[in-house]
């Protein structure tokens, strides 16, 4: 009888990320992972420990490679056009890598939306979140941001990524009517807020938002 043949972590992963995208989140266990290796459940504690490692190799396989686009000086002066069409690359300062970080992490959670809760959960811990808060991190010191604000200015940052994915994927998952139209009419700036948000580009719209959070953050970063 032929020996089984060695799995790694990221075969397990990739499998894993497959389950979740064709069948969603609540199908992902040991035993689907396995049955979409055509192994045994209990091969797979050979690899990994428990559910919560599967999760985070998940994480790190959905978000890795495009936050590694990140480091790319042809990503980058990509990103940079939408914010200052007129900056050239070599100029490319802190506040156009945070919009890039920030964009990059959309991208790769939009390729993926049923990962989205694990990468809320896992985002301090998994090496591929740690990494992409590193370098918002040196992107904010660059600006010139002490300790005390670089810790504020990254809870500002994490925390509306966090919020803007997950209210837009809820609008996706959501029927097709205007936002605005259940919203009644005694709270009317609010019913034009959410139809205005409704029918603008999600791409658009995540971007003008981290402009907002950029901007508020102070005149250390540069335009």
């Amino acid at each position: 009888m032929p020996r089984p043949r060695s799995l790694t972590t990221q075969q397990i992963a990739a499998a894993a990320l497959a389950v979740i995208d064709r069948d969603g989140l609540s199908a992902l266990s040991m035993r689907t992972v396995a049955a979409e290796l055509d192994r045994r459940t209990m091969a797979l504690y050979r690899y990994v420990e428990d559910r919560e490692e599967l999760e985070c190799l998940v994480v790190d396989l959905a978000l890795g490679a495009v936050l590694d686009r990140a480091a790319s000086e042809h990503v980058a002066s990509d990103h940079v056009a939408s914010d200052r069409a007129d900056r050239p690359a070599a100029a490319v300062g802190p506040r156009a890598r945070l919009l890039v970080l920030l964009e990059l992490m959309r991208e790769a959670v939009g390729a993926h939306p049923g990962v989205l809760p694990l990468a809320v959960r896992h985002h301090g811990g998994c090496p591929s979140a740690l990494r992409w808060r590193e370098r918002l991190l040196e992107a904010l010191a660059e600006a010139g941001l002490d300790a005390p604000r670089r810790a504020s200015a990254l809870h500002a940052l994490v925390s509306y990524v966090i919020g803007a994915l997950e209210l837009e994927h809820q609008a996706a998952a959501a029927s097709a009517a205007p936002a605005g139209a259940s919203v009644p009419e005694t709270f009317p700036l609010l019913a034009a807020a959410l139809t205005t948000r409704a029918t603008t580009d999600p791409a658009l719209a995540f971007a003008d938002g981290a402009r907002t959070v950029l901007d508020g953050l102070g005149l250390g970063l540069d335009r």
